[in-house]
């Protein structure tokens, strides 16, 4: 494929669509067979486990006003109700939150183009009822398999990648090369940006949502040909944003999920990750992400591990 082609061209390119036969609801994530998970396993030495996600609260990355409100976090039942008959006594909570408000994963029908959703599926199955097919409920078993860090600001010797920066797929290999890592069929790959430090450091909840570091189109080619499973980052769309002069919104949005069916980690926090990776010379781990079973649900909250 040629630099400029529209997604549409890249879409046809990469497309995965009756791969996995005509009622697949799993995607990319079909790569991830079990002897991979297997094999995967067996990269846990030490026991070392590194969170990867945000904390749920109401001072997440989404500014005030947003269309994606933080975390609400109720208490229904405190400390100060009356013990029952024996002493016993329990607490209550209640969490209202937008599924893709902080570190969570893009479902299969949350991106459609041109009326369809992924395996060709019309983009009206997904209703006020939620997502008649391909909903998150489809990944209850899990994400997990073999995780690879690409540290692309270490790599280029920079804190975080600029506004705007386009990573190519000669750059992503570069980072790999040098850290020693081949990615194979079924991996699971994380780039880091370091475009979370703009909320995480900086404070700057605006700024981290107005724009991004982050994959150009020529890299949803590479992800194809290395058969990656699931992919994430710790800005807020994979995508850098905005997509430069094409007149076209979310272009490799359109191709990973609508066109491979690949499911999409955002907002994961990836600094801790990268510093151990860094101290011990280790840029693959098991990798394990569960999302929650929501029932036509296009998009899910998650708390992602690595494990060494």
């Amino acid at each position: 494929m040629t630099p400029g082609a529209g997604f549409r061209r890249w879409g046809a390119h990469v497309s995965n669509w009756g791969r996995w036969g005509r009622e697949d609801r799993l995607g990319t994530l079909n790569l991830i067979r079990p002897g991979h998970r297997a094999a995967a396993g067996r990269l846990i030495v030490t026991g070392e486990v590194v969170p990867l996600g945000l904390e749920f609260n109401a001072d997440g990355p989404q500014p005030t006003g947003g269309l994606r409100p933080n975390t609400q976090h109720v208490m229904t039942r405190t400390g100060a109700a009356e013990p029952a008959v024996g002493g016993f006594q329990y607490t209550d909570d209640l969490v209202l939150m937008h599924t893709q408000c902080a570190t969570q994963i893009d479902g299969l029908a949350h991106v459609a183009y041109d009326g369809l959703l992924y395996n060709g599926h019309p983009v009206s199955t997904v209703t006020t009822d939620g997502a008649a097919v391909l909903g998150v409920e489809g990944f209850r078993s899990g994400i997990q398999g073999r995780g690879v860090l690409a540290d692309l600001p270490r790599h280029l010797g920079v804190e975080r990648l600029l506004p705007e920066q386009e990573i190519g797929r000669a750059t992503l290999e570069s980072c790999l090369d040098a850290q020693g890592v081949e990615v194979a069929a079924g991996d699971i790959v994380l780039i880091r940006t370091g475009w979370m430090q703009v909320f995480l450091v900086d404070g700057d909840r605006a700024g981290y949502l107005s724009t991004e570091p982050g994959i150009g189109l020529d890299t949803t080619a590479w992800l194809h040909e290395r058969g990656v499973s699931f992919l994430a980052s710790d800005n807020w769309a994979v995508e850098v944003v905005p997509a430069g002069p094409r007149e076209e919104d979310m272009p490799v949005h359109c191709v990973l999920v609508r066109d491979m069916g690949m499911p999409l980690g955002e907002m994961f926090d990836l600094e801790a990750l990268a510093d151990h990776c860094a101290r011990t010379a280790r840029w693959e781990f098991w990798f394990s992400c569960h999302p929650l079973p929501i029932t036509g649900g296009v998009g899910s909250p998650v708390a992602p591990v690595a494990t060494f």
